[in-house]
């Protein structure tokens, strides 16, 4: 196990600090710095920016060859983390404690320390993980006019408004794919200098949004959602779903995705509803959409070969519920491409 010992004061230091144990080399372009690593101890990229209001970006995407062991210091550089994982996981736990929670994949976290004790972060060898961390600094974050803590729930606003940092916090919420698509969107943006950065702030407002909103959903549940559903058998719908994701065009059917697994229909459709919200049919229907607006976005395909693409049959159906998810049609979105191309050019 490597440990590495976090003892700066900024986003930045911290991005340095790691680079001292797993080497790499950082690059800046546009106020975007990037940490790039091809060696013995670790391959893939960290990504930082930091803002004036009191925020700033760290992304992992990265696989490390060695269990690695963060030991962050939180006596200068307290900030409260807002963390969501889209590939992987990772394990976090607060200096007096003995258990490690997971931090798991899909699933929105919010983490903050004592001032003057120590976070505790681990990621296990050969594990590939794509984690987008947005930090905020609760004082310079309050003074922006903007940024009035006071609409959050009690709970969140006694975290932003505890200045003296005297308390620990961490809220592990439940399953969100909206902050799936926010983090994807963030990574997708083409444009260069001032507007890269500018559309990425935007998409950090709104990661930031969705993490209070789904804190406070969970708040006003007020008491953990009971299923009878094992963790063998929720691990085996998150597998089913990641199958569906990768390939969207097969011919799917409740009954044989039940069958293919080993679950009841029953069981299956209570683990799509707890894990992602959605029946499977909802489910299903929403990567779809996903997947045609990719390719509408990305390709030179055609309406009909969308369709084709991600398996449906019927266009004019196609049509309707991605106006009703998108606002456009697919006519519409196409046509707002090309335009869009042309003002560039």
């Amino acid at each position: 196990m490597k440990k590495i010992h976090i003892t700066a004061t900024t986003t930045e230091g911290t991005v340095q600090q790691i680079q001292e144990v797993i080497g790499g080399e950082i690059t800046e372009r546009w106020g975007e710095y990037i940490l790039s690593v091809n060696n013995d101890k670790a391959f893939g990229k960290i990504t930082f920016i930091t803002f004036e209001w009191g925020g700033s970006l760290l992304e992992y995407d990265i696989t490390f060859f060695d269990d690695i062991h963060l030991i962050m210091d939180t006596t200068m550089y307290n900030p409260i983390h807002f963390v969501y994982t889209l590939e992987g996981y990772s394990l976090h736990r607060f200096e007096l404690e003995d258990i490690k929670r997971k931090v798991d994949q899909f699933q929105p976290v919010i983490i903050t320390s004592k001032k003057g004790g120590y976070n505790y972060g681990y990621f296990e060898k050969n594990v590939k993980v794509f984690i987008n961390l947005v930090q905020v600094s609760r004082k310079e974050f309050i003074k922006k006019r903007l940024n009035d803590a006071s609409i959050l729930n009690q709970k969140l606003y006694e975290v932003f408004h505890d200045k003296q940092h005297e308390n620990t916090f961490a809220y592990f919420g439940t399953y969100n794919l909206k902050l799936s698509n926010l983090v994807k969107r963030l990574n997708k943006i083409k444009q260069k200098g001032m507007i890269r950065i500018l559309m990425k702030e935007g998409i950090i407002y709104q990661i930031l949004s969705e993490h209070m909103l789904q804190h406070n959903k969970d708040v006003k549940k007020k008491k953990e959602i009971v299923t009878d559903l094992t963790k063998k058998e929720i691990k085996l719908i998150r597998k089913l779903a990641a199958k569906i994701t990768k390939d969207v065009s097969e011919d799917y059917t409740v009954e044989q995705m039940a069958n293919e697994i080993g679950l009841t229909q029953v069981k299956l459709q209570e683990g799509f509803k707890l894990l992602f919200s959605r029946t499977v049919i909802e489910y299903l229907r929403h990567v779809r959409l996903e997947k045609a607006r990719d390719l509408l976005n990305n390709t030179d395909y055609n309406i009909s070969q969308v369709v084709y693409t991600i398996g449906f049959s019927s266009r004019s159906y196609f049509s309707k519920i991605f106006k009703r998810k998108y606002g456009l049609t697919p006519s519409q979105f196409l046509k707002n491409k090309k335009e869009s191309k042309i003002k560039i050019a």
